[in-house]
């Protein structure tokens, strides 16, 4: 009787030493460390663009022929840091990294990104924070990971998740910035990444509120184009036509990319040489083109309230692409989808001038639809981000466009490591 009694106190020790397992809710403790991700993500993107929209300002008093030796000062500096501090990589190394790095994002460069995009983006570079942002919430998600123990494919989730709660603090746009962060990894392989979507999610959402409140940013479009009417299925057809025209140019910034590219790497020169080079021709671009100047968070505004002509809109839509190849190439540090976004309204301005009757937001919506999902290959993402940033509320002729730009894609991906493994 005695050691029956032993064994069953035995036994009851044993149940009262586990944890409670009894859970009825899809709640786990999991949860809030999305939400803490978030949080820190929001934070981090919160001050990162105080700080820039700070030195923007400072810098914004360099304008004329003045502009020129600011933006190769600009690009001399950045250099200098990549040197010393440490090379912090690009957009492929990122998607590399997830893919065949079990989703580990080093940090350690986090100082030498975050000081030399600063930089590049407040000087007038064509390039956006959305890349260092997405690469230092990213390797914050690794890093909180690791504190935790986490491995394997819970570790690649959280660092998807902190490259979501980057990307979403930015565009405000909480599921467009849940999917791009499993997009541009390779549409072909999104579905092995799809168990992250909820934590993407959770933390874009508690990024976003944080980012909301630093910054007190409201709800609402970015670029107001709402002023679309929905006229009949001829309109699916039109948007189509547009983004073929979207396409076309995303090869063509995507071959003078490439050709650039090939002038800098004909000889091998220090990084600093080669962003002061860039830095230069981009002063130079900004001189002459003073809207080229910047990444286009608030050039596209003043593209679409002003009255350019046709022949200077070329001249835009020309030099705009050379100044986005030229910053990608040389070394500064940013991101191009705002950019390609500023490229798509110029010419959709341009195709309006050329074609009165054809609807303007329409235009411009799927030609912006369309260059970037050429190039990054991110059709789903890029519908949901433009209809947020746009106020377009007509959400399945963004689609079409985004469609017809991804299928018209070049089959070798701009982004090199989103080729498919081998």
């Amino acid at each position: 009787m005695k050691l029956r009694q032993k064994r069953k106190l035995v036994t009851y020790l044993n149940i009262l030493d586990q944890p409670v397992r009894f859970n009825p809710f899809v709640f786990s403790r999991i949860f809030l460390l999305w939400a803490f991700l978030g949080l820190v993500g929001g934070m981090i993107a919160g001050i990162y663009w105080i700080v820039l929209q700070f030195l923007t300002h400072e810098l914004a008093f360099f304008t004329g022929w003045k502009v020129v030796p600011i933006m190769g000062i600009s690009g001399l500096l950045a250099g200098l840091i990549i040197h010393f501090i440490g090379d912090p990589g690009e957009i492929h190394l990122i998607v590399n990294n997830i893919r065949f790095n079990k989703g580990k994002l080093n940090p350690r460069n986090n100082p030498s990104m975050i000081l030399s995009s600063l930089l590049c983006v407040a000087s007038g570079g064509s390039l956006g924070p959305e890349a260092p942002l997405v690469q230092v919430t990213g390797s914050t998600g690794t890093w909180i990971g690791k504190l935790f123990r986490l491995k394997g494919e819970e570790l690649r989730s959280l660092s998807i998740a902190g490259m979501a709660s980057g990307f979403t603090a930015l565009f405000g746009a909480p599921l467009g910035g849940s999917l791009f962060a499993l997009e541009i990894l390779h549409h072909k392989h999104a579905v092995e990444y799809y168990k992250a979507i909820i934590p993407a999610f959770v933390s874009s959402c508690f990024s976003y509120l944080v980012f909301a409140l630093i910054i007190h940013l409201g709800l609402g479009p970015i670029w107001d184009l709402s002023s679309y009417e929905y006229s009949g299925v001829f309109d699916f057809g039109q948007a189509v036509l547009f983004a073929m025209v979207g396409a076309f140019f995303g090869w063509i910034f995507i071959f003078v990319t490439k050709f650039i590219k090939a002038i800098f790497e004909k000889r091998p020169l220090p990084i600093y040489i080669k962003t002061l080079i860039g830095g230069l021709i981009l002063g130079m671009i900004a001189y002459y083109l003073p809207i080229t100047r910047y990444f286009g968070h608030h050039e596209i505004s003043r593209l679409l309230t002003s009255d350019y002509s046709i022949s200077v809109l070329f001249l835009v839509l020309v030099f705009k692409i050379i100044a986005i190849s030229v910053t990608v190439t040389s070394g500064w540090r940013g991101g191009f989808i705002i950019p390609l976004f500023f490229v798509g309204a110029t010419l959709g301005l341009i195709l309006h001038q050329l074609f009165p009757d054809i609807k303007l937001t329409l235009a411009i919506v799927s030609c912006m639809a369309a260059i970037n999902a050429c190039v990054t290959r991110t059709p789903m993402s890029t519908t949901i981000l433009l209809a947020t940033l746009t106020g377009f509320g007509h959400f399945i002729p963004i689609l079409f466009a985004s469609l017809t730009g991804y299928f018209l894609a070049p089959r070798i991906p701009f982004i090199g490591s989103q080729m498919e493994k081998e």
